[in-house]
């Protein structure tokens, strides 16, 4: 493979011009997922760099069957959340900012405790006694006009941070209903335009944290104390307009909204 810092730079410049999202992974060399998260993890240290901004924590993608058949792709992805990226409810969002934004609606987590990797949950129940908080939230997505139409390349998806370019969160609770279902309904101006379940996130919102823990140890990482974790969009992105304002509802959870300027 050529050498990641290469392909991250590379990557990043694509986004100052605002390229279109082409599948890359072939051209330089990315032949499995080790060394997309290796590109990854480079691009993120340079944005670090770059934006004096330091992870608040973790998006995992595609965890819906409804996200997988969109995307063409059949297994979970992750990526990382910036701090500067991190908006709370109402936020107003300038369209302008992207090349095409897409919004994901989503249930995320809070994390209690740094997670060692001899105490890696296994299940979501286990996953449930690392949990400090849970709310609704919107993640926001740069996917640079890619094409849908024919399945998106997994490995230069996550080698692109997994086209996180941030998330709004509602208000954290820490005392909750069992999340494993919990009806969503997404409105837009105040309209319904689809409904979900939690359990839509690889059968309970708690199953992406365990993926998520598991696949971070391969890694050398791991979750630490106060991490936000995104587990996934339980409907299909939107791509929404100027002048627009989307709600997500999660049953005994409350809403979260973003409006669109």
């Amino acid at each position: 493979m050529t050498n990641p810092g290469e392909v991250a730079t590379e990557v990043l410049r694509w986004h100052t011009e605002r390229r279109r999202f082409e599948p890359f992974a072939a051209r330089f060399g990315i032949t499995d997922v080790t060394s997309a998260y290796d590109v990854q993890d480079v691009l993120i240290r340079q944005r670090v760099e770059e934006r004096g901004a330091a992870p608040a924590g973790y998006k995992i993608g595609l965890t819906s069957a409804r996200m997988q058949a969109m995307c063409g792709v059949d297994a979970p992805i992750a990526g990382v959340v910036l701090a500067a990226d991190v908006h709370h409810s109402g936020a107003s969002i300038p369209v302008s900012r992207f090349v095409r934004l897409g919004i994901e609606f989503e249930l995320a987590v809070r994390i209690g405790e740094d997670v060692e990797p001899a105490r890696l949950p296994a299940t979501p129940a286990e996953a449930a006694a690392i949990v400090d908080a849970i709310c609704p939230a919107i993640e926001l997505i740069e996917d640079r006009d890619a094409d849908y139409s024919g399945g998106l390349d997994a490995l230069s998806l996550v080698a692109d941070n997994a086209w996180n370019a941030g998330i709004v969160l509602g208000e954290f609770r820490t005392a909750f209903p069992e999340p494993g279902n919990l009806a969503a309904e997404v409105a837009l101006d105040g309209e319904t335009i689809d409904r979900g379940n939690s359990r839509d996130a690889l059968g309970h919102p708690f199953a992406p944290v365990v993926w998520l823990a598991k696949h971070l140890a391969s890694r050398g990482q791991a979750l630490r104390r106060g991490d936000i974790v995104m587990t996934g969009s339980i409907v299909p992105t939107r791509f929404p307009k100027v002048g627009e304002r989307y709600r997500l509802t999660l049953e005994g959870l409350g809403s979260v909204e973003v409006a669109l300027t």
